[in-house]
């Protein structure tokens, strides 16, 4: 039964974040990207204190770091990325963005493998080719340079933007892995948010808009839209394993699709379907396996341990 909340909050997070996007998604064409992620970024941080109070924690010991400068690489490498699929989300289809970003988790292993001396088998290779390919898929119709079915040159260029965004993704992933050794999740995402509002500011000079009420109203709702998913999804790893709740985060195609067809009219292709398909099952493949692996080394330190 304590499973079951943890998969819940993790299905609630999921669909808070895909909420998020269709707000980025929607003030796009006004707002600029730079001034997207700082709304974005500094209006979660009261969520984020104001979680932190309701758990009764001291928020000295919640927030105190012992490795500032990684905290920063982290929030380089994340706000680049938040920018990117800020963009991207300008560019390309809400369900489509969301498919590219699966390609995450495969780069990740990638990644983990380069700076983190990460081992990966046969099964995570298979795994990440195989995803790969069906990011391909996905891709493809985006970057032929026989633009026969009317294509832009910007959804080309949203297609580069968010795939690169996937990649910048990875990385924060590989910087969060080595975070957690030594730092609370609340500190990783609280300097994340005062990082990347920062951050976003060196973007003034190109140009920030004045947003109306209604749009500023839609950008703070993403700030505040995007603390809460971090709760939520903070949370649902208190009551469930990652293996269990991991493969939840493919539910985001389910909400990108309802919302991307209910707010802007967007018609997912088949190819697009079939490539997420395969980038989803890819995805799938490297949980299982990385639960056979967690499997194995608690066995293997069961029998090094002196019995008796």
């Amino acid at each position: 039964m304590i499973f079951l909340r943890g998969i819940f909050l993790k299905i609630a997070s999921v669909a808070v974040f895909v909420c998020m996007s269709a707000i980025v998604k929607a003030v796009s064409d006004t707002v600029p990207a730079g001034e997207t992620v700082f709304f974005r970024s500094i209006f979660a941080v009261p969520v984020i204190l104001g979680w932190l109070l309701l758990q009764h924690d001291n928020l000295r010991d919640g927030l105190k770091t012992a490795n500032p400068m990684s905290h920063l690489w982290r929030g380089v490498v994340g706000t680049t990325a938040m920018a990117l699929t800020f963009t991207g989300l300008g560019l390309l289809p809400l369900p489509e963005v969301t498919a590219i970003g699966y390609a995450a988790p495969l780069f990740a292993v990638i990644l983990a493998a380069m700076f983190l001396g990460e081992q990966v088998r046969l099964v995570r290779l298979a795994a990440v080719f195989m995803g790969l390919i069906g990011v391909g898929i996905v891709l493809s119709p985006r970057l032929t340079t026989l633009n026969s079915d009317g294509l832009t040159d910007a959804e080309t260029l949203g297609a580069v933007i968010v795939l690169a965004s996937a990649v910048f993704v990875a990385l924060a992933h590989v910087f969060i892995r080595k975070l957690v050794a030594t730092e609370k999740t609340t500190a990783i995402t609280f300097w994340f948010s005062i990082t990347a509002s920062v951050l976003s500011l060196m973007t003034l000079p190109f140009g920030w808009v004045l947003p109306g009420p209604v749009t500023f109203g839609l950008l703070v709702g993403a700030g505040l839209l995007g603390g809460v998913g971090q709760i939520l999804l903070t949370s649902a790893y208190r009551y469930a394993p990652t293996a269990v709740i991991a493969p939840f985060d493919y539910a985001s195609m389910i909400f990108a699709l309802i919302l991307g067809y209910g707010l802007f009219g967007e018609v997912p292709t088949g190819r697009m379907l079939i490539g997420a398909a395969i980038v989803v099952a890819a995805g799938l493949l490297i949980i299982w396996r990385e639960q056979m692996l967690g499997i194995s080394r608690k066995e293997q330190r069961r029998a090094q341990t002196p019995q008796g």
